[in-house]
């Protein structure tokens, strides 16, 4: 079903699908191959409508220290307008509306380190479960950035709530699991030894819930959690994030 994949370990048992970041080297960072492999596993599931439930998590000692910084400086060039930054951004933003749209319900088991677009990702799943020693951050602003990716923004903002997400963005300080259920970040935090416990908690009953049934759910919550918003704003992350990215890049240069 998913095979040749190098930076995502997929397995797929009749009606549960997990899907593992598997770049441990590199902190499961969020490359562009990261994100095309993704692109083709949530793109194939509804030709899957068995699968009801999808664990995403990751190997090593992280989830994901955020996107991948040193792709970067090769995906910009002033002759065609920046255009491959641009183009990741987009494909960043094509597979949080996967995530996020998928009548598939969705899990987050975190560990480690779970940074910038890697919080974003687990945010947009329906349910997370995070070790007691999970460590979080947002760091764009620290970085010369803006919270500019996959269009994360809007999904954190109706979790965790506008005031909250301020001081996040703004300080870009470390945050830990306690602090990360405050949040709604998390829904269950639990040591590591017992995650897939927990998750295995969740999966059971869902696995003998009506497919149909699962999809109408979903469909209906993310329907009324966008009811407020007039316009999406999102479509605007590639844009600002490509220029963010050129001005940083460009200063550091002529240091």
């Amino acid at each position: 079903m998913f095979d040749d994949l190098k930076a995502l370990q997929v397995i797929h048992e009749g009606p549960l699908l997990t899907v593992r970041f598997d770049s441990p080297e590199t902190g499961n960072a969020v490359s562009g191959l990261l994100l095309d492999e993704l692109l083709s596993v949530l793109g194939a599931l509804d030709d899957h409508p068995e699968i009801r439930v999808l664990i995403l998590s990751a190997t090593g000692d992280d989830f994901c220290l955020g996107g991948d910084r040193r792709e970067f400086p090769s995906l910009l060039s002033d002759e065609n307008g920046h255009a491959a930054m641009r183009a990741l951004g987009n494909k960043a933003r094509r597979v949080c509306d996967l995530l996020a749209n998928t009548g598939v319900v969705t899990i987050a088991r975190l560990h480690g380190a779970v940074v910038g677009a890697g919080v974003g990702l687990a945010v947009l799943c329906d349910l997370r479960a995070g070790a007691d020693n999970c460590r979080f951050r947002l760091p764009e602003l620290g970085l010369g950035v803006p919270p500019a990716w996959g269009g994360i923004m809007a999904r954190m903002f109706h979790e965790s709530g506008a005031a909250r997400l301020r001081e996040l963005v703004l300080t870009a300080d470390n945050f830990d699991a306690a602090r990360a259920a405050e949040l709604s970040i998390l829904h269950k935090v639990v040591p590591e030894d017992q995650l897939d416990a927990t998750i295995a908690r969740w999966t059971r009953p869902l696995l003998r819930r009506s497919p149909s049934a699962l999809r109408t759910a979903k469909a209906m919550m993310n329907s009324y959690a966008g009811a407020h918003r007039l316009g999406d704003a999102t479509l605007l992350d590639a844009e600002l994030l490509t220029y963010a990215v050129a001005s940083t890049e460009a200063a550091r240069a002529a240091r």
